[in-house]
């Protein structure tokens, strides 16, 4: 699938059973991160292949369950920790590296 963008419903076909899902996060091209009901566990995020993806158009009975898992999910953040530089260099109290301890000679 080609163009996904976050709330998309989508039937997810990866080796097991196809479960209905909906798109959370696309973090790069080769990784979507979707919602779906596991039988074990409930509502979960999984993280799948774009090609196991395939587009629906009906509500299926497990959305609401699904849209409530995206609801109290915090939003995802790119870019965060291998930013390189683009997110400061850690807490402005911690400037440099501590000194050498001595052993109280």
């Amino acid at each position: 699938m080609e163009g996904l963008i976050g709330g998309e419903l989508v039937t997810v076909a990866a080796g097991g059973p196809e479960l209905d899902g909906i798109v959370y996060d696309v973090p790069s091209p080769t990784k979507v991160v979707v919602a779906v009901v596991d039988p074990a566990r409930g509502p979960v995020l999984r993280t799948v292949h774009p090609r196991t993806l395939a587009e629906r158009a009906e509500e299926g009975a497990d959305d609401h369950a699904l849209r409530l898992l995206l609801r109290r999910t915090p939003p995802a953040v790119h870019g965060g920790a291998r930013a390189g530089g683009s997110m400061g260099h850690g807490r402005a109290g911690h400037t440099r590296a501590s000194g050498h301890r001595t052993t109280g000679k």
